[in-house]
């Protein structure tokens, strides 16, 4: 409906909990299951305009550690947020 403000939308996923933005492809700094591993955050970077739906589209690339964050930790979180 909008065009996507990349500027913008960086500066939401930095202030959001839990998500780290990992983006400067200039210095090959980019989300990797490597760097990820054993972090309770997830990496968001590559973040660009989509090639087919332009200023309407978005790419980035996501990583996080499946079997910390995914499987326990996740539940966890939840769990907290009903209780509390």
């Amino acid at each position: 409906e909008k065009p996507i403000d990349i500027a913008y939308l960086k500066r939401v996923l930095r202030a959001s909990e839990g998500v780290e933005v990992v983006d400067d492809p200039s210095k090959n700094v980019y989300p990797m299951p490597l760097t990820a591993t054993e972090k309770y955050n997830i990496e968001v970077g590559r973040i660009r305009k989509n090639e087919v739906f332009g200023d309407f589209g978005l790419d980035f690339f996501v990583c996080g550690d499946q079997l910390l964050k995914g499987a326990a930790l996740n539940a966890v979180q939840i769990a907290n947020l009903l209780v509390n």
